[in-house]
Formats: C-alpha cells, structure tokens, sequence
C-alpha cells in the first residue's frame, strides 16, 4: 500500500507551491489536499471556534476549508475528509521563507505541529524567493526525497513523532544540512495612517528587508550558504534551563 500524505499549507489549495509539491509527492504516495480556501499566512496556530467552517470539495483528492492552516489539518484528521491516518503531513511549499523565529507566526509550520501534536510525522518546506516555477519544482523534487526519507526512518513507537522545519535557498542548493533555528532581524516599524474620515488604521512591518545573525549551524546560516536546511522542531515548550527560577517564583508565602 502506498503511503498516504496529507498536505496543507497557508497560501491556499492552489497555490503553486503546494501544487508543485503535490505533484512531485505522488510519485511515490497517494496525496489529499486539505488546504484554506484562500491566503492564511502568518495565522501562527489559530483555530476557528467561534464560526462554522466551510468546506468545499475541490476534486475527490483536494478539499478547501475557509479556515487557518490549523483549521484545515483539524478538519482533515477529525472531519471524516481522509479514508485513514495518514502516514505523513507535508506542509508547504510556503512562498517566502520560515527561519528562526519566524516558527512562531507561521501558518505552514502551523499546520505541521497540528498534525505533530495529533500524532503523524510532519514537516514544513518552505522557499526563499524568487519563487519561481522552476524553483519550486527543484525544491519539490528534493522534498519529496526528504518525506521518503521521513517515512523510511519514523519509528512507530516513538514518544515524540518528528516534526521537521525545512528551507530551501533562492538559487540551486548546494547539498542539504541538519540545523538548529538561527536569529532574523526585522524591521520592527508600524506605519500609521488616517482613513478619509480621520480615524487611524496600522500597518505592521518597516522598510528594508529581515537581517541575520552569524549563528554557526543554524538554519539562517545554511540558506545563506546556499544549502538546505532541516530543522527539528519540538512540541515540549518547557524550558528546563529556567525550573530553578520558576521554583523560586512558586515559593511565595501566603502573608506577603
């Protein structure tokens, strides 16, 4: 039986990296296609509990959810949209890059740890622009490699399942690499503005583009040496570095 993988991402079901990868995953699995409706970048790890969630049958083998990237996976794994488990999530192929803490806010690496903390392998692959038609069926040949290798080296019994962040430099990568997260820089500016009626709306992000440090073997740095990087992420937010401080803020007495 071939593997089943089910594939999302935050720029919507027909973006053209997800199709891109889709297309280079099925040469070795079956696929189905759970992805927004339309473009849920930056969504982070939001689910939709407040308004119903709509769903729209695409093909047999790809569904649209008017939902974040989260939504989509919850609904795949609960809603009775998949035949079975799925063997992987594959997430992506995200059109701009998720480096170091952009982890945090992005809805592609989203939708893997939802399937992560449900239980399936996971990985996010994300690409670095221009994201070109070529480049992303080169980085998608190489991802479905990596998810092969994925499904060959999960061990059923495995407490914590694998969950997998990957980038793909701009031009033609040079070899693959194992990293850690690095440390990117924005422009941390909001530009305010008034409406014709004088009342004042925001826009996030300053001018210029994100800055890197020299993080040795981090994933900035892989990207920035024209390499791929993997990156294993963890569900375990704990910090054990931080225990003793979090006891001496516990050990508070009841009179002070």
């Amino acid at each position: 039986m071939r593997p089943l993988v089910l594939l999302c991402n935050d720029d919507g079901y027909d973006d053209a990296g997800l199709v891109a990868l889709r297309m280079a995953l099925q040469t070795f699995a079956d696929v189905i296609t759970v992805a927004p409706h339309s473009e849920q970048s930056a969504q982070s790890h939001a689910i939709s509990l407040h308004r119903p969630l709509r769903h729209y049958r695409i093909a047999d083998d790809v569904h649209a959810i008017d939902g974040t990237p989260v939504d989509c996976v919850y609904v795949a794994l609960f809603g009775n949209v998949l035949p079975r488990k799925p063997d992987l999530c594959a997430s992506g192929i995200n059109l701009g890059p998720n480096l170091a803490g952009d982890v945090v806010y992005s809805g592609t690496v989203a939708a893997a740890r939802e399937a992560a903390l449900r239980g399936i392998p996971a990985m996010a692959f994300s690409q670095l622009g221009p994201c070109t038609p070529a480049a992303l069926a080169r980085s998608a040949r190489i991802a479905a490699k990596l998810a092969r290798n994925a499904l060959r080296h999960t061990r059923p019994a495995t407490a914590q399942v694998p969950l997998l962040n990957v980038n793909f430099p701009a031009d033609e990568a040079k070899g693959v690499r194992t990293t850690r997260l690095g440390v990117r820089h924005y422009s941390e500016g909001v530009d305010e503005r008034d409406d014709p009626r004088g009342r004042a709306y925001y826009w996030i992000g300053g001018p210029g583009g994100p800055r890197h440090e020299a993080v040795e073997g981090s994933d900035t740095e892989a990207v920035d040496e024209g390499f791929v990087s993997v990156t294993p992420l963890r569900l375990d937010a704990t910090f054990p570095d931080h225990l003793a401080f979090a006891a001496n803020v516990a050990a508070y007495e009841e009179d002070e």
